[in-house]
């Protein structure tokens, strides 16, 4: 700071010397209008160096940085300094921008950045495509005003991002998007699409598949049922191995009987076609009607306790939920040893309601939890199959409840028994028609 005073004010003190020699020579005024020409002739100068600087200032982009003598050449030469290390850092950003445009253009899926109110900052010219944008018209624009499927829209509402949306018929008949928002950064979002419409086709011929046979098997499985109750009902029937025969073989079809009905209700769940048809449920009437069935099922082997601790209803389909619970509960008695206890609950959490089934059967290694809902997958396939099972039931009530925006939860510990609880969402939940707690 010292250095530049004493260079600035170096010729002014020397003229201000040489004027002070003048006016003791030649008297005051030929001293001041010696100083005066000085300051003039030095403001000038400055003057100069400042409309130079104005004009690159002007253009800096494409003019080169002036030059100047004393200090003006000093405060140049950093700042062209400075010009050539911005420039060459901003060379350096674009071309990093470019490399990652041209990464992401290369992606299979669809990338845009939205920011917290849903707009639009950047997006990949695959997802132009999958949502029908414009890079360079819609920057700033909220992404729902372009893509406006109530699906979307809606999925953007519940601000829970945990699973993807599968989006039948985005911008093109046919196609078929599965998207997913992450958050990052400061309020950020990452909107991600993927064209999974050949996935899709293959999972439609594959349930068409699972639904046909199902359908061809019924009948002839009808059939072979019919006479197997004929043969083991006739009176002239004494072979007790002929007989043993037929009861095993009625034992079969019927569970294969049973095992099409599930492949049915598990192709129609699955069907995007087939949409919730919703109604008012009144959850605990019924849940008393399957408690009753349950008793009729465990025929007095369990201690089975109905608490209804809310009598709100709830909004859905009474068949798909009727269908769900029964599952649950029917699985609670199969996997109790005799004796033991199941509580059937309709309670809530918060302003969620919640069926859940706890029961102190034989319990469940936690390895097994996170596959349990998988198509016949079974933890124990001789047990599974001596009490009945099909190894559908948990898949047909994952869909149930993924159908109606709830979620399964399931804990259980070995030896100490299990609860699988269907926790719905509060708008699902309708108002409370009576205050108090029912317990059974």
């Amino acid at each position: 700071m010292f250095d530049f005073w004493r260079r600035a004010l170096f010729f002014p003190l020397i003229f201000l010397l040489l004027s002070l020699l003048v006016w003791a020579t030649a008297g005051a005024l030929p001293a001041t209008l010696f100083f005066s020409m000085f300051l003039l002739i030095h403001l000038v100068l400055h003057l100069h160096q400042l409309e130079a600087l104005d004009y690159w200032l002007a253009d800096s982009d494409e003019r080169m940085v002036p030059d100047g003598p004393g200090l003006w050449g000093e405060v140049f030469t950093r700042l062209n300094r400075m010009v050539r290390q911005y420039r060459k850092e901003h060379e350096q950003r674009v071309a990093a921008l470019q490399h990652m445009e041209q990464a992401t253009s290369a992606l299979p899926e669809g990338v845009a950045i939205l920011d917290e109110a849903y707009r639009i900052e950047w997006c990949n010219p695959l997802a132009e495509q999958h949502f029908g944008l414009d890079s360079k018209r819609d920057i700033g624009q909220q992404i729902t005003y372009l893509a406006r499927q109530p699906e979307f829209v809606q999925y953007l509402a519940m601000h829970d991002f945990s699973e993807p949306l599968v989006l039948c018929g985005a911008r093109q008949d046919g196609l078929t998007l599965s998207i997913k928002l992450i958050p990052y950064g400061d309020n950020k979002l990452l909107l991600i699409s993927r064209d999974i419409t050949h996935l899709e086709r293959i999972e439609t011929m594959r349930r068409d598949f699972v639904a046909n046979v199902s359908h061809e098997l019924r009948t002839p499985l009808t059939v072979v049922n019919g006479f197997v109750e004929t043969l083991h009902d006739m009176p002239n029937l004494e072979n007790s191995m002929a007989r043993r025969a037929l009861h095993l073989m009625g034992e079969q079809t019927q569970r294969m009987e049973r095992l099409v009905d599930d492949l049915l209700t598990l192709s129609k769940l699955e069907d995007t076609l087939n949409v919730l048809q919703e109604e008012t449920v009144e959850v605990s009437g019924l849940l008393r009607a399957l408690h009753q069935e349950g008793q009729s099922l465990s025929a007095g082997k369990h201690t089975l306790r109905l608490e209804l601790a809310s009598s709100c209803a709830l909004l859905g389909n009474a068949d798909e939920l009727r269908s769900a619970f029964g599952n649950l509960i029917s699985n609670a008695i199969r996997y109790t040893p005799q004796g033991g206890e199941i509580l059937v609950s309709w309670h809530e959490q918060g302003d969620r309601p919640v069926f859940s089934v706890q029961d102190s059967g034989i319990g469940i290694a936690p390895q097994h939890i996170p596959r349990l809902t998988e198509r016949f997958y079974r933890v124990d396939r001789s047990r599974s199959r001596e009490t009945g099972g099909t190894g559908l039931g948990l898949a047909i009530v994952k869909h149930i409840a993924s159908r109606h925006q709830a979620r399964l939860e399931i804990t259980s510990e070995e030896g100490k028994g299990s609860t699988f609880s269907i926790v719905f969402p509060a708008s699902r939940r309708l108002p409370l028609q009576a205050e108090e707690a029912i317990i059974t």
